[in-house]
């Protein structure tokens, strides 16, 4: 297991991050990937962690409350000292039948992050996101709410999941303006199969100094070898033709990138998942790529991309098939760069 910075910050993660979406039972919206007890959950935590892995991600309304109380649970049981782990979780989503119960207002964060500490049984979490974005909340607002969860000890760090990349940027000048705690971390949806986060969110973060934490890494897991082609969809046993991730796809794309994958886990003697993970594990501006799994051989499968060394060809290979067709502005600047003189545009520091 290797382990990287979170950002610019000093929290060092592992590249991996045991996801905790299939923790507790629930009839909700997350019941299609949910339904572990308790024993099972504080196995796989056990496993994580015997891997090298101390980060783990979870959110208040996964399974409405029941994985942040099982993944407690689970580090309780296990005597892990609190010191040793990196506990990251989320509030955003209705957790009530109030108005008050949802978004990004002072309110409802400071609420959420409190109930969060008492499901998890702990005193504070180290990585605190807000998990979507709210139009009906001033910016301003949630950074200084987000500031004052850290001054309060609620959390160390601060980041964001689902946002775009000029949420980041104008999240990043408030509180580079004001003296808040700055957005450690985005959390975000990226894949060979769906590479858009390079368009905007890549290079914000880059400027920014922000960290990556990849969630879906297998797009609800469609790379992971497990499912064949049907007409303009896919069949097999698994989450994804059970509500997965309901985005459009170019297929032929898809199993164009599988069919390149195969070779190269059959020569390792891993799963497919395993390369598909190792490519993003060598992306430089990726802090952590979040697993889940339900059962050990599920994880002990992921786990094997830290073992992954993919070669100068196989990055070329995969980055071929899996190439993102450029929009504007970005072919514009492919040809308005080279003119200006410079083999490539001098990225800003990070904020201070």
């Amino acid at each position: 297991m290797r382990y990287n910075h979170l950002g610019s910050t000093g929290l060092i993660v592992s590249e991996l991050c045991l996801g905790t979406m299939t923790f507790g039972e629930t009839g909700g919206r997350f019941a299609h990937i949910a339904g572990l007890g308790q024993d099972e959950a504080t196995a796989l935590v056990r496993q994580a962690i015997d891997a090298g892995i101390n980060f783990l991600d979870t959110a208040d309304v996964y399974a409405e409350g029941r994985s942040e109380e099982q993944t407690g649970g689970a580090l309780k049981a296990l005597g892990i000292a609190r010191a040793e782990i990196v506990v990251a979780t989320k509030g955003y989503a209705r957790m009530g039948t109030s108005v008050n119960t949802a978004g990004n207002s002072r309110k409802h964060l400071m609420d959420a992050v409190d109930a969060s500490l008492k499901r998890l049984g702990t005193d504070y979490v180290d990585l605190y996101q807000v998990h979507g974005w709210d139009p009906h909340t001033p910016l301003d607002e949630t950074m200084r709410a987000l500031d004052d969860i850290v001054r309060t000890g609620r959390a160390r760090y601060v980041g964001v999941s689902n946002w775009s990349a000029w949420h980041v940027a104008k999240a990043q000048g408030i509180a580079l303006a004001h003296g808040l705690q700055r957005m450690a971390s985005i959390q975000s949806y990226y894949t060979l199969a769906t590479r858009d986060l390079e368009r905007e969110i890549v290079p914000m973060m880059q400027s920014e100094g922000v960290g990556l934490m990849v969630w879906s890494p297998l797009a609800s897991g469609l790379l992971s070898g497990k499912y064949t082609r049907q007409g303009d969809g896919v069949a097999g046993d698994g989450r994804l033709t059970k509500g997965g991730i309901s985005h459009q796809l170019d297929m032929d794309k898809v199993f164009r990138i599988i069919e390149t994958m195969q070779p190269m886990a059959e020569a390792r003697g891993v799963g497919v998942a395993a390369i598909a993970l190792a490519w993003l594990l060598q992306r430089p501006f990726v802090s952590s790529v979040i697993v889940g799994a339900k059962r050990p051989d599920q994880l002990a499968q992921n786990l094997t991309a830290s073992d992954v060394e993919l070669s100068a060809e196989d990055v070329r290979l995969l980055d071929e098939v899996s190439v993102l067709k450029a929009e504007y502005p970005a072919w514009m600047f492919e040809g308005q760069w080279p003119r200006r003189g410079s083999a490539s545009p001098r990225r800003p520091a990070p904020l201070n």
